[in-house]
């Protein structure tokens, strides 16, 4: 894990390459919600819903709802309900004070139901600095900010994603191990048609060596980001992310970007995330090709065994 934080030179003299995850401790970027706390939210974030999940325990799973209908057996292990801020701060609350085993994860796009204040300390963002790395590396549009409240000790489990992503922590620290897309037959993503598509099988807490012999050479980066921190994630890098037991809770805002268009010219041997992305389209052809997800695995079986093993 590269950290750069010695001046806004260096800092721009990494960004330059961005090949690997880095965290950057002098951009400024989110400098203007650095005072956002959960009494400043409530009173200013304004009157419209957010997405808020709810389990019974620490991990906070992703899974696609559009995706379920292709496993009818699939039960997700969180729940996701719209709310408003002051519910969901009341319940956070209440949550804490019972001590229950209960958690709750606030995951909502910022858009334009939020008050004047938020919307005054979002356009303070340092957003020359962001956009020129837009422009420098080709990429696409920003598609997103996603605000992210957690409890303490909530874990995001391994996943990669499909847009680049600045990751900038406004409140508490965030353990994040990142694992590069070399390591892809280590960490065994679901299927592309399953709802956990992106994400690991492999419970890191408790990792199942005989089902998922790969995930013993599992080998990546460690790094703890804290408020003004931006840690960069690469497209198709992997990341498990945890809230640390510091109390309270922590804030986050993510900056999506589409990535950069397909170079006319592909060089070879292919990159590792180049292949990750080749083997999402051979899943997903075959899924549409077949008419049934389920029967994807058993033909890349048949193509395989006895062939190429």
């Amino acid at each position: 894990m590269q950290t750069k934080g010695e001046g806004r030179d260096e800092a721009e003299l990494y960004s330059s390459a961005f090949l690997e995850p880095v965290v950057l401790t002098d951009t400024n970027l989110v400098h203007t919600a650095l005072k956002w706390d959960l009494d400043y939210l409530e009173e200013n974030i304004g009157n419209g819903d957010f997405s808020v999940y709810s389990a019974n325990n620490h991990k906070f799973l992703y899974y696609d709802e559009k995706k379920m209908v292709n496993f009818k057996n699939f039960k997700p292990k969180s729940r996701r309900e719209e709310m408003k801020f002051p519910e969901f701060v009341k319940n956070l609350k209440d949550i804490q004070q019972k001590e229950s085993d209960e958690r709750l994860y606030l995951q909502q796009t910022l858009n334009d139901t939020v008050g004047r204040k938020i919307v005054v300390d979002f356009l303070g963002f340092n957003w020359n600095w962001i956009n020129k790395q837009q422009a420098k590396h080709g990429w696409g549009q920003l598609t997103s900010n996603l605000l992210l409240i957690g409890m303490e000790g909530n874990v995001t489990p391994a996943h990669y994603d499909e847009q680049q992503n600045f990751f900038g922590q406004i409140k508490g620290y965030k353990r994040c191990i990142l694992f590069p897309p070399e390591q892809f037959e280590c960490l065994y993503p679901y299927p592309v048609h399953h709802p956990c598509d992106r994400q690991s099988q492999v419970d890191f807490e408790n990792p199942d060596f005989e089902r998922f012999p790969n995930f013993r050479n599992v080998l990546g980066y460690e790094t703890v980001v804290g408020p003004g921190d931006v840690l960069y994630i690469p497209m198709y890098w992997w990341h498990h992310i945890e809230s640390l037991m510091d109390g309270g809770v922590t804030i986050t805002v993510n900056f999506w970007y589409k990535g950069a268009p397909t170079p006319k010219r592909i060089e070879y041997p292919l990159k590792a995330h180049q292949k990750v992305a080749i083997m999402r389209n051979i899943e997903k052809m075959l899924g549409e090709a077949l008419g049934n997800p389920q029967e994807v695995g058993p033909l890349l079986n048949t193509m395989v065994t006895g062939r190429y093993d």
